[in-house]
């Protein structure tokens, strides 16, 4: 018996984050079936070991997965092991790593972080020359990687040609490419297309993998598609504070996730669901949806005494305060009935 008492009302959802969702029950099962009896700690355990095949059936044959607990470990782990001290990383203005990380790549990592601005999220090839430059000179720190984030911050979504023209000219320019994937599931789902086909096969080297916006407890993956392109992530995964002693509990999740189409099944859904809330609200008078919605984001505009009263009853985040965007999140457990309810309390809102 436990005493534990559910202290939230389960039928509430919000729009905030797909952090905000619970985990899925297949992946609940999994973690019951790993939890009998022990296993090695660390990841000598066979779940961690059979989670090299589940991702190289993704990534292909010279993929390597390294469990890490959360998505700011898992960035900062990847992107230490691609450079040294003195390099420095291309990112847009809107990253992640530059914006919601608090400040965890230049503290924990001791990174430069070479910000572009970007109205759409993305990195192009003529972008990314404006911060690369300066190789070879002592005064500046050293491009060396290139990172992206699929999908964006925004809510956009680079084709695989684009990404491909990112890394072809990083390589050129002999730079390393790093793709925050914490919504790398939404993006495939979104282009109708394997994971494989926007990091492996167009010229990604490391790729950070998103497990817990994807439906797990918890759990990323720094997943290495370049060899070539890491130093030490055995022992920065440690000194990050990134190793889980009890790896399984992670690996399995990732397993659940993987192994047949629960990361679609999921993404899909997420994926429907903005589409139908945008539908919805682009017909009300004194919404705008400023953004395209390629993914599970939708942004908008409301007047600013409507997001204060909506956030009194749906959570959300205001994305800009000047201009009165906010920015509205589905997750794999968002339905249709929940859509339609928030939907319909953005129109009392407006006409009230």
């Amino acid at each position: 018996m436990t005493d534990a008492i559910r202290r939230h009302d389960p039928l509430v959802k919000g729009f905030a984050s797909d952090n905000y969702a619970g985990v899925h029950p297949e992946i609940l099962q999994a973690i019951a079936l790993a939890n009998e009896g022990h296993q090695t700690s660390y990841g000598d355990d066979v779940y961690t070991g059979a989670l090299q095949e589940v991702f190289r059936g993704h990534f292909g044959p010279t993929a390597e997965a390294w469990p890490m607990f959360n998505g700011t470990g898992a960035n900062v782990v990847a992107l230490r092991a691609m450079t040294a001290p003195w390099e420095a990383v291309v990112c847009a203005e809107s990253a992640h790593i530059h914006t919601d990380e608090g400040g965890a790549p230049e503290r924990s990592a001791g990174l430069k972080l070479l910000t572009v601005p970007t109205p759409d999220g993305k990195l192009t090839p003529d972008l990314i020359d404006r911060q690369a430059w300066g190789f070879g000179d002592e005064h500046r720190a050293q491009p060396k990687v290139v990172s992206i984030t699929q999908t964006t911050e925004l809510g956009t979504l680079y084709t695989p040609a684009e990404i491909r023209a990112v890394c072809d000219h990083a390589h050129q320019l002999g730079m390393l490419v790093h793709l925050d994937g914490a919504r790398a599931t939404n993006a495939a789902a979104a282009l109708e297309v394997p994971l494989r086909a926007f990091t492996t096969d167009v010229g990604v080297d490391v790729l950070s993998f998103g497990g817990t916006k994807a439906g797990m407890m918890f759990g990323e993956a720094v997943v290495v598609l370049n060899p070539d392109a890491v130093r030490g992530l055995r022992y920065l995964r440690k000194t990050s504070m990134q190793l889980a002693s009890k790896m399984r509990f992670v690996s399995v999740q990732f397993e659940a996730l993987l192994a047949g189409d629960l990361w679609l099944r999921n993404a899909r859904n997420a994926n429907a669901m903005a589409q139908r809330l945008a539908a919805a609200v682009r017909q009300i008078p004194g919404v705008e949806v400023p953004r395209p919605v390629q993914a599970n984001a939708v942004f908008a505009i409301l007047p600013p005494d409507v997001t204060e009263r909506l956030q009194k009853r749906f959570r959300f985040y205001t994305w800009n305060e000047a201009t009165g965007e906010v920015r509205w999140m589905t997750a794999f457990d968002t339905t249709e009935a929940d859509v339609d309810a928030f939907a319909a309390a953005v129109a009392e809102e407006i006409h009230s």
